[in-house]
């Protein structure tokens, strides 16, 4: 039990150790508080369908931090505790966990992230029919492919088509199931997306476009994915990758304000004053007069988490960024800079089929992301172009012998 009332950060995540250590960094000397309903401290989990997957990093190389840095810089972090129950008063409220635990607390951050999109299909509480979002589903999946020989992803997303590149890697038989008609259609221009399409052929995935699953076959463990068009793949591992929903249990329970996740501003301010969000839980509201933006990444994670640590100290946050994210796909390195939605148009800086290249993402006469395919240098220009707020002409993007890096703002 702390001694005093004071920040307590719900949620052990990238953006729940951003905001302790943020508030750290900004001199706030009060109590914090951060709990977590896994046994670990916060960890990376952008590995968890690559490095650790495959078995190039183990759990104790993905911590964020070391406890004895919690303990340095006055962090009390709780571990193993579920927070179920919120109660806010107007000068501050306390929280209850499923064990009875009470933690009294002055501000409040919410850092809960999200839990996987299931798939109500017959058969899909089978055994060997995994989701992917904590350690404990990464160390369970990963035990599972080392006997596999046959692996199913459903889902052609980043997690679904990074967790087949390991799979293959592993030299399993691998086929990805997309319901929609091109892979990463949330994410990158048509462009883009038939790149991966053609690449991961290339590599040996079988990949179904416009394939809806409509329940998997076994009597204990998993043996086959039915599909809607009346054939079936054998299985002995499957993936379901179809999205993330936003945790607003809490946030709904004391009445704040969600909406496809707890909406916030710029500061990570909730509809509350003294509470705080961030995180893959969030709903970005920039301007009354734009919409709701969700942006689930360890860079979201991280300026967020710094915003709303200001926001509880009473400081400006004063750092401008753009939102950036990356993919390792085997061989394949996406780095995006930027938000693309929204785009008129798409200029192609080199060839896709060297698996080398850049795509930039116009609206209107301003450049506005940049899907970058093994290209860090092309990346890094843009990434601090639109950084400065300036553009790349649409005649130069596709100019090689134009270095990205030389339209730079000085």
């Amino acid at each position: 039990m702390i001694a005093e009332p004071g920040v307590l950060i719900v949620g052990a995540s990238q953006a729940g150790a951003q905001v302790a250590t943020s508030l750290r960094e900004l001199g706030e000397t009060c109590p914090i508080t951060l709990v977590g309903a896994e046994p670990h401290l916060p960890y990376q989990r952008p590995p968890l369908s690559k490095a650790f997957l495959s078995g190039q990093a183990e759990a104790e190389h993905l911590q964020l931090r070391s406890a004895a840095f919690y303990k340095e810089h006055g962090i009390d972090v709780v571990l193993g505790e579920r927070v179920v129950r919120l109660d806010l008063e107007d000068d501050g409220g306390r929280a209850t966990c499923l064990s009875g635990r009470a933690l009294p607390f002055s501000r409040l951050a919410l850092t809960v992230g999200g839990t996987p999109r299931r798939l109500s299909v017959p058969g899909s509480e089978l055994r060997n029919v995994f989701y992917l979002r904590d350690l404990a589903d990464a160390t369970a999946l990963r035990r599972s492919l080392a006997s596999a020989e046959r692996v199913v992803v459903v889902g052609g997303g980043f997690v679904g088509l990074e967790s087949a590149s390991v799979a293959k890697a592993l030299g399993k038989d691998v086929t990805v199931v997309e319901a929609l008609d091109r892979l990463l259609a949330r994410a990158v221009a048509p462009v883009v997306s038939q790149f991966y399409l053609e690449a991961h052929r290339r590599r040996g995935v079988q990949v179904l476009l416009g394939s809806v699953v409509v329940g998997f076959g076994g009597d204990d463990a998993v043996t086959s994915v039915e599909l809607s068009d009346g054939s079936s793949l054998p299985a002995d591992v499957v993936l379901v990758g179809i999205g993330l929903v936003p945790d607003t249990s809490l946030a709904e329970q004391v009445g704040l304000v969600c909406d496809g996740g707890i909406v916030i501003d710029d500061g990570g301010r909730t509809s509350h004053r003294a509470v705080v969000a961030a995180g893959d839980c969030t709903s970005l509201r920039r301007s009354a007069d734009e919409g709701l933006l969700r942006i689930e990444s360890v860079a979201n994670a991280i300026s967020q988490g710094r915003a709303a640590a200001a926001s509880l100290a009473g400081v400006a946050d004063g750092v401008a960024s753009v939102p950036w994210f990356w993919s390792d796909q085997g061989s394949l390195k996406l780095q995006i800079a930027g938000l693309s939605a929204g785009y008129d148009d798409v200029v192609l800086r080199g060839d896709p089929e060297t698996e080398q290249f850049s795509a930039l993402y116009y609206s209107g006469s301003g450049l506005i992301a940049i899907d970058a395919v093994n290209a860090p240098r092309d990346y890094m220009a843009v990434r601090k172009i639109l950084e400065s707020g300036g553009s790349v002409p649409r005649h130069l993007a596709s100019d090689l012998d134009v270095p990205l890096k030389s339209l730079i703002p000085r």
